[in-house]
């Protein structure tokens, strides 16, 4: 990046299915970085509040699926695959907001996770940590 140049940054988020924990952090996240691209396994339009909703959202090929709105979870085998699937070379931070499969993306850029582990079975018992990769081979 030059002097001046705007830095172009991607979130990747595991699923745009509903309102939930992990898609308050994506708000935060939107907020931070209002143009931003979405990248993300699955979204059913209008599940998310329209912060999220207002940007350009790129889905995998899971989206594709009949059913996939309601079916998602089955497709969990598939889901590592359909994240490494994205390219995302040209951005120069790639901010990730995951429970699941996220922190799989393999960008050639900058990445910083937010990842919520493990995957809450009971209230009070998440614990968020957050990390920066180095320069990716990928």
């Amino acid at each position: 990046m030059k002097g001046g140049d705007i830095m172009k940054v991607a979130l990747v988020h595991d699923w745009l299915t509903g309102m939930r924990g992990g898609e308050n952090v994506l708000e935060a996240f939107c907020e931070m970085f209002p143009s931003a691209d979405l990248y993300t396994l699955v979204h059913i339009p209008g599940a998310v509040s329209p912060l999220i909703e207002d940007r350009k959202i790129h889905t995998s090929f899971l989206q594709k699926f009949p059913g996939v709105e309601k079916k998602y979870r089955w497709m969990l085998p598939l889901m590592p695959r359909a994240i490494e699937s994205f390219r995302l070379s040209g951005y120069d931070l790639v901010l990730s907001s995951s429970h699941c499969v996220a922190k799989g993306i393999r960008p050639a850029a900058r990445r910083t996770y937010a990842i919520a582990t493990p995957p809450c079975a009971t209230p009070g018992t998440c614990t968020a940590t957050t990390s920066t990769a180095p320069d990716s081979p990928h």
